[in-house]
Protein backbone atom coordinates (compact mmCIF):
# COMPACT_ATOMS: atom_id res chain seq x y z
CA UNK A 1 0.00 0.00 0.00
CA UNK A 2 3.01 2.16 -0.29
CA UNK A 3 2.85 4.88 -2.23
CA UNK A 4 -0.86 5.75 -2.55
CA UNK A 5 -2.18 9.23 -2.27
CA UNK A 6 -5.52 9.67 -0.62
CA UNK A 7 -6.79 9.96 -4.16
CA UNK A 8 -5.82 6.44 -4.79
CA UNK A 9 -8.10 5.14 -1.81
CA UNK A 10 -11.99 4.45 -2.31
CA UNK A 11 -14.01 5.83 0.17
CA UNK A 12 -16.64 3.51 1.64
CA UNK A 13 -19.87 4.81 3.13
CA UNK A 14 -21.17 4.99 7.00
CA UNK A 15 -23.03 1.97 6.85
CA UNK A 16 -20.15 -0.11 5.76
CA UNK A 17 -17.83 1.53 8.10
CA UNK A 18 -20.10 0.79 10.72
CA UNK A 19 -20.47 -3.10 9.95
CA UNK A 20 -16.53 -3.09 9.92
CA UNK A 21 -16.51 -1.77 13.19
CA UNK A 22 -18.66 -3.92 14.70
CA UNK A 23 -17.47 -7.12 13.20
CA UNK A 24 -14.27 -5.83 14.38
CA UNK A 25 -15.30 -5.01 18.21
CA UNK A 26 -17.23 -8.58 17.82
CA UNK A 27 -14.26 -10.34 17.22
CA UNK A 28 -12.20 -8.64 19.45
CA UNK A 29 -14.68 -9.29 22.29
CA UNK A 30 -14.72 -13.11 21.68
CA UNK A 31 -10.60 -13.33 21.54
CA UNK A 32 -10.11 -11.02 24.54
CA UNK A 33 -13.30 -12.59 27.13
CA UNK A 34 -11.61 -11.53 30.29
CA UNK A 35 -10.88 -14.04 32.95
CA UNK A 36 -13.32 -15.11 35.07
CA UNK A 37 -11.84 -13.09 38.04
CA UNK A 38 -9.66 -10.56 38.58
CA UNK A 39 -6.03 -10.90 40.31
CA UNK A 40 -6.60 -10.18 44.07
CA UNK A 41 -4.68 -6.86 44.12
CA UNK A 42 -6.88 -5.56 41.07
CA UNK A 43 -10.22 -6.22 42.60
CA UNK A 44 -9.37 -4.35 46.12
CA UNK A 45 -7.83 -1.28 43.55
CA UNK A 46 -11.24 -1.60 41.97
CA UNK A 47 -13.02 -2.09 44.86
CA UNK A 48 -11.40 1.21 46.00
CA UNK A 49 -12.29 3.17 43.23
CA UNK A 50 -15.90 2.02 43.42
CA UNK A 51 -16.10 3.19 47.27
CA UNK A 52 -14.34 7.04 46.70
CA UNK A 53 -16.50 6.93 43.80
CA UNK A 54 -19.58 6.02 46.29
CA UNK A 55 -18.37 8.45 48.86
CA UNK A 56 -18.03 11.87 46.63
CA UNK A 57 -21.63 11.63 45.85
Amino acid sequence: MAGLSANDCEQIDRRTSRSICDAVGERLQQSLRPETRLPTHLEQLLNELKQREHDSH
